[in-house]
């Protein structure tokens, strides 16, 4: 038996908890709009924690140390790209304020400098990001310096290999060994980071790992470990393991699902309602409409159907994975709000022959068009409805997978997207003031 519909009032929706959608919730609870926010978060449980704006450029598989100047060629070279429409200066503001976000609620990040990052994947090898949480920032210095490092990995963990790391950076790095240890407390058998997270956060569980990192750190004093140095306030766990230790540490990503992915899902979860968003998580919106007073959102969950009304409404519902697109015999539609979706002529015209083309496959860069106010455009090439707009994956003209610009392109426009639609909300009332 279910009850009545619940209702809740937002002067905007976000639909959508990846990425994208969560950077838009940061923005606009900055801009004091009121903001409710629904969607399935546990694709960020996928990412590594990395922040990239641009790793790779079109056609090539040389990696990009200046972002800022790769955008400049984007520019040129694919104007219709996401990241080519939005300014420099909004894309730099856009990574200061969301990383600032974060950083105030435990989880710090390195800042938006004039060049990539060289940093390590979960199989040793190495890529360009622009931020990189404050716990893993040891890592690229250490591959910079060459300085003498200890991988260590535990008994039982999946996901993450010490003599791998090495396997790949011993060639550029010499001083570098792997140790495999048991996990203090955990039973024989497998272990998984977010469970040694978790233990993380116990005082005697770091003292106890403490003692075993300095028994196998030999004359290193670089220490580098699966990411797993705690779920909530990392920063502490890992500025007190490097104080026990009296060793420099940093964690490298594990294969997904991983712990810095899931830190940012619960921070994020934790910190958005005590900045005044409305969140309905783990929910899919089933049907938005739009009619004179504004936007409804309708849900459902086993208690009853949940009605969310707003102003307007950003959609950041991800790709494929995400369910923002699907893909059917006879093209890719967007389930949601049916809006055109810029595809290859044929299911045929997809993939390119060979898997590993430099160019990547047609169908990566499908996607909703959206026009310069971040509104989705329907069928007839205007815009669906002036209060809807788009942010994240889900636009078109990009493979984010292949150009390293997943989290670039979701703050990016989310920023731009929320900016669009305070256009539209108006002038905020102040600080405090009643709305």
């Amino acid at each position: 038996m279910t009850g009545p519909p619940r209702n809740f009032g937002a002067e905007l929706a976000v639909v959508g908890s990846g990425m994208a959608g969560l950077a838009a919730s940061v923005f606009a609870a900055n801009r004091h709009i009121t903001t409710a926010l629904t969607g399935n978060s546990g694709a960020l449980a996928y990412t590594t924690g990395y922040l990239d704006l641009l790793g790779r450029v079109d056609g090539s598989t040389a990696e990009v140390a200046d972002p800022w100047l790769a955008l400049e060629d984007l520019r040129q070279a694919r104007p219709s790209h996401p990241l080519a429409r939005i300014a420099a200066a909004d894309i730099r503001a856009a990574f200061d304020e969301f990383t600032a976000f974060v950083g105030e609620h435990g989880i710090a990040y390195s800042p938006a400098g004039a060049h990539n990052i060289c940093a390590l994947t979960p199989a040793g090898t190495l890529k360009r990001t622009l931020c990189v949480p404050a716990t893993m920032a040891a890592g690229p210095r250490a591959v910079s310096e060459k300085a003498a490092c200890v991988i260590v990995d535990f008994e039982g963990l999946k996901g993450f290999s010490a003599r791998e790391v090495v396997a790949h950076l011993a060639g550029r790095w010499p001083a570098i060994e792997a140790r495999r240890v048991a996990f203090p407390g955990m039973p024989r058998g497998e272990v998984y980071a977010e469970v040694m997270a978790r233990a993380m956060e116990v005082p005697a569980t770091r003292e106890r790992l403490a003692e075993v990192l300095r028994g196998v750190a030999g004359a290193a004093r670089v220490i580098g470990l699966p990411a797993m140095l705690g779920m909530h306030r990392p920063d502490r766990v890992h500025a007190e393991l490097q104080r026990l230790t009296g060793l420099e540490i940093f964690e490298i990503p594990t294969l997904p699902p991983s712990v810095p992915g899931v830190r940012l899902r619960e921070l994020l979860e934790q910190a958005l309602p005590k900045a005044g968003v409305t969140l309905i998580p783990q929910h899919k919106v089933a049907q938005v409409s739009f009619d004179a007073d504004g936007a409804a959102l309708l849900l459902h969950d086993s208690f009853g159907p949940i009605r969310i009304r707003a102003r307007a409404v950003i959609l950041a519902t991800g790709r494929f994975l995400s369910g923002g697109l699907e893909a059917h015999p006879n093209g890719i539609r967007e389930p949601l709000l049916n809006l055109p979706v810029t595809q290859p002529a044929g299911r045929a015209d997809w993939y390119r022959e060979r898997y590993t083309d430099s160019r990547g496959h047609p169908l990566h860069r499908a996607g909703i068009e959206i026009d310069a106010e971040s509104r989705p455009l329907g069928p007839r090439g205007r815009p669906l409805d002036d209060r809807l707009f788009a942010a994240g994956v889900i636009v078109a003209h990009q493979d984010w997978i292949r150009s390293r610009s997943g989290a670039g392109i979701a703050i990016a426009t989310a920023y731009q997207a929320v900016a669009a639609a305070q256009r539209y909300l108006g002038p905020r009332p102040p600080p405090g003031a009643p709305r």
